[in-house]
């Protein structure tokens, strides 16, 4: 079914959709290195490939109440860097459809340019991430590294892409050029590149923005975002540094 018709089902059903917006009005998104995002909307807090302390990689650690890893290296799966005490995670590592807290999520595998022993054997799985929450749709496609490979039968279900989580590293994921065709393809409201700071090439955000035509594009701390603001956004990027 339909992602935001399923999510329209539950939070008409339970009243809480409008007190939520209400109260909270939207989402703040942090990136903290590499790939690793933190999404807080009201009282709940999403993780997107956390850095584990087996990493070269900084680490930043606070309490998630869902985790979502791509791929299982250390620059993506540091699990307990975002665990708290006294509080269940919910971990997503792999495809599948998952459901919580009124968060709908559909993971789908791809593959990766990572080794699964780092030592040129059989590359790892990258899974990409369809996640609904707030009335919005985000898509966090982990290390992909090869636009033809992506399977747009995740995006099937969204009645667009609001908000585009995008590797550009060219260092095992997309290059800059490569990923600016398939955020163009994918239509995304809001692009935002990731796998350049800590990793990826030295100049991979000053060529994705040249190559995106927004090379004036301000740095920020952190996007706020709600659903309004998205209305008139088309294919406009918003590069958060950590």
């Amino acid at each position: 079914m339909n992602f935001v018709k399923r999510l329209s089902t539950v939070l008409i059903k339970f009243c809480i959709f409008p007190i939520r917006v209400l109260l909270f009005g939207g989402m703040i998104i942090t990136h903290h290195k590499g790939e690793f995002f933190k999404i807080t909307f009201g009282d709940t807090t999403i993780a997107f490939n956390p850095i584990s302390k087996k990493s070269k990689l900084p680490q930043t650690k606070f309490g998630a109440d869902i985790a979502l890893v791509s791929l299982n290296n250390p620059d993506f799966n540091g699990i307990q860097e975002v665990e708290r005490k006294g509080k269940e995670l919910f971990v997503i590592n792999g495809p599948g459809e998952y459901e919580i807290k009124s968060v709908f999520v559909h993971g789908l595998p791809t593959p990766s340019a990572y080794p699964a022993d780092g030592l040129g054997g059989e590359n790892l799985i990258n899974t990409i991430y369809a996640v609904n929450l707030e009335g919005m749709n985000l898509l966090f496609l982990g290390a992909l590294k090869d636009k033809s490979v992506m399977d747009f039968k995740i995006i099937e279900d969204m009645d667009s892409v609001d908000i585009l989580f995008i590797p550009i590293g060219n260092d095992r994921v997309l290059s800059p050029a490569d990923a600016q065709a398939l955020a163009t393809t994918l239509e995304a409201k809001i692009i935002i590149p990731m796998h350049f700071d800590g990793i990826g090439a030295n100049d991979a955000l000053k060529d994705f923005l040249k190559e995106a035509g927004q090379e004036n594009t301000e740095l920020l701390e952190k996007l706020v975002i709600k659903k309004r603001d998205l209305t008139e956004a088309r294919g406009e990027v918003r590069v958060i540094v950590s």
